[in-house]
């Protein structure tokens, strides 16, 4: 019999990772996750994605320390401040203070190590190109860019052995589309986390770019976001 595919799949514990590990799990992947605490204001999300991990039933989790706050030049790594209330022409109109400078180039790379070691070319991430097309790092040209580079950079590549595929299957859906293709896959939405700038107590801002196209997700699959309820 044939071992399980494997896969590994980049989990922050917001809507979009976790229903990519969902849907990774459902098109039968042995799933492995990987989660990066890199210095970002809302820590939340790493509890969540412990917590989806579990509900999930992910194979492995992995949870790498590496600070980029050290850098700055972002929002999320920094203290300047994180945009509120901007609507969704606004924030596709440029990159925003909320780009996290090369996170997914960074990302993706941790990712293409461990899959390198489990023998296996598929990574799964939950990249987004249509509610907020924003980030220059979850457009479909770079995605295919960064397969072409591991298959050059890496021993499995280079000898044959796997084809890197770079998994995005949200790429091309709304917000409302994710979530309900989430929703027909089991996912309880109200174990994960999105908000940038959470209060004090960890409860969302209601304000900020991912707050408002969340909100905008839930209204559109004509559900209540269980966060809220």
């Amino acid at each position: 019999m044939n071992a399980q595919k494997r896969c590994v799949v980049l989990l922050s514990g917001g809507v979009d990772s976790s229903t990519s590990a969902a849907i990774a799990g459902a098109d039968g992947y042995e799933v492995y996750a990987l989660t990066i605490l890199y210095g970002q204001r809302h820590k939340q999300e790493l509890e969540s994605a412990r917590t989806v991990s579990k509900a999930l039933g992910i194979k492995e989790h992995k949870i790498i320390e590496l600070d980029l706050s050290l850098f700055g030049g972002s929002a999320l790594t920094s203290d300047m401040p994180v945009p509120k209330g901007r609507d969704t022409a606004e924030m596709a109109s440029g990159i925003p203070s909320t780009y996290v400078p090369a996170r997914n180039t960074i990302f993706l790379s941790l990712a293409l190590a461990w899959a390198e070691v489990l023998g296996t070319g598929d990574i799964f991430i939950g990249a987004n190109a249509v509610d907020y097309s924003g980030y220059p790092d979850c457009r479909p040209e770079y995605l295919e860019a960064f397969e072409r580079m591991a298959t050059l950079a890496t021993k499995a590549g280079v000898e044959g052995q796997v084809r890197v595929k770079v998994h995005a299957p949200l790429l091309r859906l709304t917000k409302g589309q994710i979530i309900r293709k989430g929703l027909e896959l089991g996912l309880d939405y109200g174990i994960t986390h999105s908000c940038y700038d959470p209060l004090p107590d960890g409860r969302p801002c209601g304000a900020c770019d991912s707050c408002i196209l969340r909100a905008k997700g839930f209204e559109e699959a004509g559900r209540t976001d269980p966060v809220l309820a």
